[in-house]
């Protein structure tokens, strides 16, 4: 076979995404974090992007788009913040074939080109930056000097320089109720909050005097994580400050004694050693305790007993001794906040008993074109360079428009439908919840399935049972034992919560009972399943928990299964 080079014609079929289609395909499955963080992104690089700062600029400068498709549920107080930010067109959901899961988005997207841009000016009313609060504040306490010196009576040692120098002066100016714009800043007078390294620091200070101890104690708090568990090898760390090992350990014996009890720990063992010793309860019989956690762990109180040499009484006060204790004692201390949920969904139920869905009008980001500034510079600018950029500008501002405002519409429709087909669950609770796929979801509301999953990814829902994440409606289905629906398998597992909590000492179930109670039901599910179900749940074996409700009744450890 001779190897040549020659010119061929092929045919054949594709699917070309386009860079916009592949941004909105993505947008589809931000969470609201990482959407507003995008959204900032693309303001600060497009200059005709704007963010508006109230819904009111929304709904006047931007043009609705069409009403999302009709649904059983009630949503003529809708808010019109949550509609169109932009014109959106729906022949891409028409045009699309089943023919994989890049099809299906772009059938979720839309096959919209630039379009008619809208126009907008940006509002005015910006908060106030931080230098601008320091600025005021510097004002208000120049403003002082040409007080009246009565202003302030001199009582108690207090004078109008003092209270001026002490950092009450712009509180003292501050008009009553602090609600207008000359406010105080109250985030500058709150105390910070101390770390687990701050404190070790100021007791690293009093323990040492010796430069090279304190080198090392530092080293040590920082290899020390959130838990005040020490995350490295102290022979590596001699070797980095070049200092012997006996020396490091020294040190590190020192600093176990800081507060609080049980940091710089090396293991869990270690950590509740520390604080025993300092209990003064490190007895021979507590450490074998300590030396064997893993029988503990797997509550084998019998053989803990064997290998304490202590008696039924004295197995269980040394428990609940070891149960006092802290496994984690750096995390008393300050530790990264936590970012709490916020809903894109909200579900309220009317009194009819349908519910009203709706998006969360503070998860949607508020996005303008603006049109007015594009007009002034488009006419001013000479260059062809310039103008291309203006218009690539232009184009890709009006694309991220429409992207959004697909996105807010394409969630409220696959939230309506999940209302839909689990309102039994809104209005009984957990037990009736249907099995529910993806692709029931996706067949009802005429979308590809991968759509459906992506706008269920990082989405949360606010109802009158709790706030939920969208994929927690999607779960797998247990045949019933006759003729019966099918049950989903997060209601099974429930069911067996309720089971275990309700159960009495003297008659732990077994998950063979739990089967025969469940075919009761007319759940036909095996045994194995009941077991995948209990361990998932984090519910030790019935052998374990008779030997804790034993325990907690105070008596006698042993036990047979």
């Amino acid at each position: 076979m001779a190897i040549t080079t020659k010119l061929e014609l092929r045919q054949s079929h594709s699917l070309v995404m386009t860079p916009q289609l592949q941004q909105a395909i993505k947008l589809l499955q931000l969470s609201n974090l990482e959407l507003a963080s995008f959204v900032e992104a693309e303001v600060e690089r497009n200059p005709l992007l704007e963010q508006a700062e109230s819904d009111e600029a929304v709904g006047s400068s931007v043009d609705a788009g069409p009403e999302p498709a009709s649904s059983p549920f009630k949503d003529e107080d809708r808010d019109p913040a949550n509609g169109a930010a932009g014109e959106s067109t729906a022949s891409g959901e028409a045009a699309a074939s089943e023919t994989g899961e890049a099809a299906g988005d772009v059938a979720a997207i839309g096959e919209a080109s630039g379009g008619d841009a809208t126009a907008g000016d940006a509002s005015d009313g910006e908060e106030p930056g931080w230098l601008e609060i320091e600025a005021r504040d510097r004002g208000r306490s120049d403003d002082l000097d040409a007080e009246p010196q009565d202003a302030f009576p001199e009582q108690e040692g207090w004078s109008a320089g003092a209270i001026k120098d002490s950092g009450w002066a712009s509180l003292a100016s501050a008009p009553r109720g602090g609600g207008g714009e000359d406010a105080p800043n109250l985030e500058a007078y709150v105390a910070e909050e101390r770390t687990l390294r701050d404190h070790l620091a100021e007791q690293l200070v009093l323990a040492f005097a010796d430069p090279a101890r304190r080198l090392i104690g530092h080293h040590l708090i920082d290899m020390t994580d959130e838990a005040g568990y020490l995350q490295s090898d102290l022979a590596a760390l001699a070797e980095l400050l070049g200092v012997p090992l006996d020396l490091v350990e020294e040190t590190l014996d020192v600093m176990q004694r800081f507060e609080p009890c049980g940091v710089f720990a090396r293991n869990l063992r270690e950590c509740l050693t520390l604080q025993l010793k300092e209990l003064d309860r490190c007895d021979p019989a507590m450490a074998a305790l300590i030396e064997n956690l893993q029988l503990l762990a797997v509550h084998d109180l019998a053989a803990l007993k064997r290998v304490c040499r202590v008696t039924d009484e004295d197995l269980c006060d040394m428990v609940q001794e070891v149960k006092r204790l802290n496994p984690k004692p750096g995390l008393k201390y300050g530790t990264s906040p936590t970012q709490a949920i916020v809903p894109d969904v909200l579900v309220r139920a009317l009194p009819d008993g349908s519910f009203h869905v709706e998006l969360n009008s503070d998860t949607l980001p508020k996005v303008l074109v603006n049109q007015s500034y594009y007009a002034r510079v488009s006419k001013a600018t000479t260059r062809k360079e310039d103008k291309s950029y203006l218009v690539d500008c232009l184009q890709t501002a009006n694309w991220l428009v429409k992207s959004l405002d697909q996105r807010a519409r394409t969630i409220l429709k696959v939230a309506q439908e999940i209302v839909r087909q689990q309102d039994a669950f809104l209005t009984y609770g957990v037990r009736h919840l249907r099995p529910l796929n993806l692709r029931t979801v996706a067949d009802a509301i005429a979308m590809h399935e991968s759509t459906v999953s992506r706008v269920t990814a990082n989405k949360y829902m606010a109802t009158n049972r709790g706030l939920f994440e969208l994929k927690y409606f999607f779960t797998s289905s247990i045949a019933a034992s006759g003729d019966g629906d099918a049950h989903s398998s997060e209601a099974v597992r429930h069911r067996i919560r309720e089971m275990i909590d309700a159960e009495a000492a003297s008659d732990v179930l077994s998950d063979d009972k739990i089967v025969e109670r469940l075919k009761g039901d007319g759940i036909d599910i095996a045994r194995r399943t009941v077991a995948k179900y209990r361990e998932a749940l984090r519910i030790p074996s019935s052998v374990q928990r008779r030997r804790l409700k034993r325990i907690a009744l105070g008596g006698s450890p042993q036990g047979h299964a």
